[in-house]
């Protein structure tokens, strides 16, 4: 994974964009390095360096993904194998071959196109070739930065498995292409292509490769997560879930332990993986005391900051300003972590550990499940937002995102929660549930869990010392609590304690029972009866 630019020639692969059927009359930047697309991205007008080194991007009106917005080819392939529904919408191939048409149309026009030959995948028996084309500069250093950068013997030689065109200055046409409006993000597995358009916001492109991965990679018995991942001295690694804001990239950075990545894995018979060479973290609100591993990478060359506000003068950033986007992210080289994997890649796991930001208060900071509970939680994936940032709103939003990441996962939740299990089970896996979210109360009353209490509980849990606990059962979700941790102070452990109306949390725990039970009821057929016996137990009682 050299940086070194070596001879122009050798960077481009003997297989070009006209074995794709592209056609145009751009100059082509073939798999530029970092520094090139830096100077480019700023000289075309895309982005501006910020006192520090790092290039500094807006994506306008996208400042997330466009969930809404993607679309997969409903055909042969897919008729059978992907779980039509909320996160995986059809579209009629002949729609797409409209859209194709005008995408290639589109490209003849260009006058600059980049492209970057990657690999999506550390593990090389594991792993996809990806091609990806882009208008812009800094689009293709941010892909170039957040997957795996092949060796300079390796492009040469380059044919791709699947191909991405992104061409965010693109405006889809609903009547003619089948979509919603002018944002598209539509997938063709047959045609292993994926055409991207209408919107700046670059990480459509990361969760695109992700979401080809776990279609794949179920077909070999390869575990495909939405997961941070470390490693300790002993090779063992722990596996986070969580959704987005639960803590999966800040309680993965642990100077203690060994980086693999913080995002996307796969747990293969001999190793976790990361799907990656790059990190996505959020920076609004970034501290340097809490975050230092993540912060230190405002101040380097090569990050890619989104949305960040910057001093058109001084060049200064202003992380706490989230004007721009509340999704302010920066995508740098995990090698920019302190202690990270030279190889991406770690032991199978020691530990799982699932991360939910509670904002009802009522999960305890942390618990251990058997493997039932472990898979009842995963198909589950909760989590809950707070509803607003307006005065006076106080009551959560649960989310349940199956799997930790329904919108990727294009097979159904079944296939990946029975994977889990098995794996659980062959490894002898230690598995928790970990609240990030509130304690003392819900959202507006209480407060955050304390991220201190929260990482030595962790440490207990991965050095083995918690098993030795003195637990408790959770009289509503039946799970184990531990009774006391050194380090912890006790009266955290058990949230009804901390609440000061025992009987709102009462009827709060008696809610979020019922919207357990209510979600999971979709996928009560698909698994057995021990993953059924492990729901929560309605209505809910005291201690």
């Amino acid at each position: 994974m050299q940086e070194e630019d070596g001879p122009l020639s050798d960077r481009i692969p003997t297989a070009g964009l006209d074995t794709l059927g592209i056609e145009t009359r751009a100059t082509v930047h073939w798999n530029l390095v970092t520094a090139r697309l830096v100077e480019l991205a700023v000289a075309r007008g895309e982005g501006k360096l910020s006192a520090d080194g790092p290039l500094v991007v807006e994506t306008g009106q996208h400042t997330g993904r466009s969930a809404q917005d993607k679309f997969t080819v409903r055909d042969a392939e897919t008729e059978n194998t992907v779980w039509w529904g909320k996160s995986n919408k059809p579209m009629d191939p002949a729609h797409f071959a409209a859209l194709k048409a005008d995408f290639l149309a589109a490209l003849r026009e260009k006058g600059d196109l980049f492209v970057q030959d990657l690999f999506g995948g550390s593990q090389p028996d594991h792993r996809v070739r990806v091609r990806v084309v882009n208008e812009l500069a800094w689009h293709n250093l941010f892909i170039r930065t957040m997957l795996v950068r092949p060796d300079e013997a390796d492009l040469k030689g380059f044919a791709p498995d699947y191909t991405i065109i992104d061409l965010p200055s693109f405006r889809a046409d609903p009547a003619r292409h089948g979509c919603r409006g002018e944002t598209v993000i539509a997938v063709n597995l047959t045609e292993k292509l994926i055409l991207i358009g209408g919107t700046k916001y670059a990480g459509e492109m990361k969760k695109s490769v992700f979401g080809i991965l776990n279609y794949l990679l179920p077909t070999s018995g390869v575990m495909p997560m939405h997961c941070s991942a470390n490693m300790g001295d002993d090779g063992r690694t722990a596996v986070f879930f969580g959704l987005s804001g639960t803590g999966k990239t800040t309680l993965s950075a642990d100077p203690k332990r060994t980086l693999i990545g913080d995002d996307e894995h796969g747990w293969s018979d001999d190793a976790v993986f990361n799907f990656e060479g790059g990190c996505y973290a959020k920076m609004i609100r970034l501290s340097a005391d809490a975050e230092p591993e993540i912060f230190a990478t405002t101040k380097r060359f090569g990050t890619v900051l989104e949305n960040v506000v910057m001093d058109d003068v001084t060049r200064q950033l202003d992380l706490d300003d989230n004007s721009l986007a509340e999704n302010s992210r920066g995508a740098y080289p995990i090698d920019f972590i302190p202690n990270t994997s030279e190889r991406n890649m770690g032991g199978t796991p020691r530990n799982i550990v699932m991360l939910t930001a509670d904002a009802y208060g009522i999960l305890p900071p942390i618990a251990k499940l058997t493997p039932d509970q472990a898979m009842y939680h995963f198909l589950s994936g909760y989590t809950a937002r707070v509803a607003g940032t307006e005065i006076g709103v106080t009551e959560p939003d649960a989310t349940f995102s199956t799997c930790f990441g329904a919108p990727f996962m294009p097979r159904h939740p079944s296939v990946y929660g029975n994977l889990l299990k098995e794996r659980i089970a062959r490894g002898g896996v230690d598995c928790w549930l970990v609240n990030t979210g509130w304690t003392g109360g819900k959202y507006g009353t209480g407060h955050r869990m304390p991220i201190k209490a929260t990482r030595a509980l962790l440490d207990a849990a991965l050095d083995g010392s918690l098993n030795d606990a003195e637990f408790r059962t959770d009289p509503n979700f039946g799970f184990k609590v531990p009774v006391s941790v050194p380090g912890v102070d006790t009266a955290i452990l058990d949230p009804r304690e901390t609440w000061s109306d025992k009987a709102a949390y009462d009827a709060t725990a008696a809610k979020l029972v019922d919207l357990f039970n209510e979600n999971f009821a979709q996928f009560a057929e698909h698994v057995d009866q021990g993953v059924r016996e492990a729901a929560p137990r309605a209505p809910a009682t005291a201690a």
